[in-house]
């Protein structure tokens, strides 16, 4: 479970965004990097897709890694996507995995040639530094990053949101598409991310007043 606040509530943030989104997709469902598909909450992700015609698990390696299941798919993001995984899913999910790989424009690569439509990763914005054995922190992700990756893979955000805690985290979640007509309509309306942890520096007064602003 996550303890630390720092970590506990961009998570919990996250599965419940995930909670109310991922029911709206359907088909051959895949967590990449998965590692037990646990969602530190007691639950697992298998359950928030409830829409899936079949659901996956792929992991490589190390701290975190291979379970032993002769279920699960063993791949290596940073290594070219194996033929015969090429759009063999109609849904790919990651959740904050791309930090802690080097050759993230390969990796994110892999994600989106994987799926048949649909990519939704989640990833840290503003995080403390975190490290495990052999997995490193590499990166940070904006908006606008998150954006030209879909683009340059022939996708477009069909979604996307980011929370703002005070004294924590901050996590964004993107979801993007290779038929963005298709989802006119049926995903949830939202606003771009212009000013993702906006909140970092700013005083209890400054919150309040945006949060009255916006409401």
């Amino acid at each position: 479970m996550c303890i630390d606040r720092k970590f506990r509530l961009p998570r919990k943030w996250s599965n419940a965004e995930l909670r109310r989104i991922a029911p709206l997709f359907t088909g051959k469902t895949v967590n990449v990097s998965g590692w037990k598909d646990e969602d530190k909450e007691g639950n697992h992700y298998k359950g928030y897709f409830s829409g899936a015609s079949s659901y996956h698990i792929t992991n490589y390696g190390g701290f975190r890694g291979s379970q032993g299941d002769d279920a699960e798919i063993q791949l290596n993001l940073e290594a070219p996507l194996p033929d015969e995984l090429s759009k063999d899913f109609d849904v790919v999910f990651n959740h904050t995995t791309l930090e802690h790989i080097f050759e993230v424009k390969t990796a994110f690569k892999n994600l989106c040639q994987m799926s048949k439509d649909i990519v939704i990763v989640v990833v840290p914005f503003a995080q403390t530094q975190h490290e495990h054995e052999n997995i490193l922190d590499f990166w940070r992700f904006t908006p606008t990053c998150l954006h030209h990756m879909f683009k340059e893979n022939d996708m477009k955000v069909i979604y996307e949101s980011s929370n703002n805690h005070r004294n924590a985290g901050t996590y964004i979640i993107a979801i993007g598409s290779k038929n963005p007509d298709k989802w006119a309509n049926k995903v949830p309306a939202y606003k771009l991310e212009k000013e993702a942890a906006w909140h970092l520096g700013a005083s209890w007064l400054q919150q309040i007043k945006r949060y009255i602003k916006n409401r």
